[in-house]
C-alpha cells in the first residue's frame, strides 16, 4: 500500500520530491521504493525528465489500479460505517436520459420507501461520459450503453430495452398537426441534434442519408436534454430525443411529437458494471429493483 501511495503521488505532482513529502518519506527512500517497484513488475514506470517524471503507458495502467484499489478500500469503510448505523450505504448512478423520467424515476422512489437511508447519487450524461466515469471509479453502476468504438472488455453489460426516437417541436409548430409531414418538409426548420460520437446522432445521419437527403445546414449541437426542451419550446427549431422522454414532455404539454416515424432504434440500453468489481450491498440492491420495475412494464 506504501508503494501504491508513492505512485499515485507521483502521477499527481510529477515530481518524485513532493511525492515522498505527501506520504512522509525522504527523497532517497521513495527512489529506492520507486525502483523496487520496477524491478517488481519489470518494466518502466516512469521516465526521467529534466523537469520531472512523467508515466509511461506501464505507470499509467498501474497507476490505474492503484486509483481503483484505493477507491475500493474508500468504499469499503463507508460500507461498514453505513451498515454500523443502520443504512445499506451511498451508491453512485449514471444514467442516460431515455431512462429517467419513468423507468430510473420509479426505481428511486420505490428504493427510498424500502430503503430510506439510502443515499442515491444521480449523474445524468451521454454512456461514453459516463463509462469514463464507471472506469475511474466515479460511478458504481451505469443505465446506458457501450458505444460501438469502445473497448467492452472491462465492462459488464445486461440489456434492458431498446430506445425509440421522436422528433419534437414545440406545441404550436404547424408540423406537430401535420399528418402528411415528410423528412424533406423539415429540412427548412433548425435542428438540435447531439455531437458525434453519438448514437442518437448516428441514427439521424442514416436517417437523412436513406431517404436521399444532406443533414439540415442549420443545426445546433448539445447533449443536453433540458437545454434541447427550452429551445425547442420557445422557437421553431426540431430536435430528437428518445420517444420515453418526448412522450413525457408531451403529456405536460411542453413539447409536441412530429408524426413522422423513425424506424431505425438505437442499440439496447442496459446496466453496465465494472469487470470483477465486487458490488456492495446498495448497488446490488438497485439492481435489483431496477429489473423489477422494468418487468412490471
Amino acid at each position: 500500500m506504501r508503494q501504491l501511495s508513492l505512485l499515485l503521488a507521483i502521477h499527481q505532482h510529477r515530481s518524485l520530491r513532493k511525492a515522498a513529502d505527501q506520504i512522509g518519506l525522504t527523497q532517497p527512500a521513495a527512489t529506492k521504493m520507486l525502483q523496487e517497484m520496477e524491478e517488481i513488475v519489470g518494466l518502466k514506470l516512469f521516465d526521467r525528465l529534466s523537469r520531472g517524471l512523467r508515466a509511461t503507458t506501464y505507470g499509467e495502467v498501474l497507476t490505474r489500479y492503484a486509483q481503483g484499489v484505493f477507491s475500493d478500500l474508500g468504499g469499503v469503510r463507508d460500507e461498514l460505517l453505513a451498515i454500523q448505523s443502520g443504512n445499506i450505504g451511498k451508491i453512485r448512478i449514471g444514467a442516460i436520459m431515455a431512462p429517467t423520467p419513468q423507468l430510473l424515476s420509479n426505481t428511486l422512489i420505490q428504493l427510498k420507501k424500502k430503503h430510506p437511508r439510502l443515499a442515491p447519487n444521480i449523474q445524468i450524461d451521454t454512456s461514453d461520459v459516463l463509462i469514463t466515469a464507471l472506469l475511474q471509479d466515479r460511478l458504481d453502476v451505469a443505465i446506458g450503453r457501450v458505444p460501438d468504438n469502445w473497448d467492452s472488455r472491462e465492462l459488464v453489460f445486461e440489456p434492458i430495452a431498446e430506445e425509440a426516437l421522436s422528433i419534437v417541436a414545440s406545441p404550436s409548430n404547424p408540423e406537430v398537426r401535420n399528418r402528411k409531414v415528410t423528412l424533406h418538409g423539415l429540412m427548412a426548420y433548425p435542428w438540435i441534434l447531439q455531437a458525434h460520437p453519438s448514437p442518437m446522432r448516428k441514427v439521424i445521419e442514416l436517417l437523412f442519408m436513406e431517404a436521399g437527403l444532406a443533414l439540415p445546414i442549420n443545426i445546433l449541437e448539445t447533449s443536453s436534454m433540458l437545454l434541447t426542451s427550452s429551445l425547442v419550446r420557445q422557437s421553431d427549431m426540431l430536435a430528437v430525443m428518445p420517444t420515453l422522454v418526448a412522450q413525457h414532455y408531451e403529456e405536460r404539454k411542453t413539447l409536441g411529437i412530429v408524426p413522422l416515424k423513425i424506424k431505425r432504434q438505437i442499440a439496447p440500453f442496459g446496466i453496465i458494471t465494472r469487470k470483477g468489481r465486487i458490488l456492495s450491498p446498495a448497488t446490488q440492491v438497485f439492481i435489483q429493483e431496477i429489473h423489477s420495475m422494468h418487468a412490471q412494464g
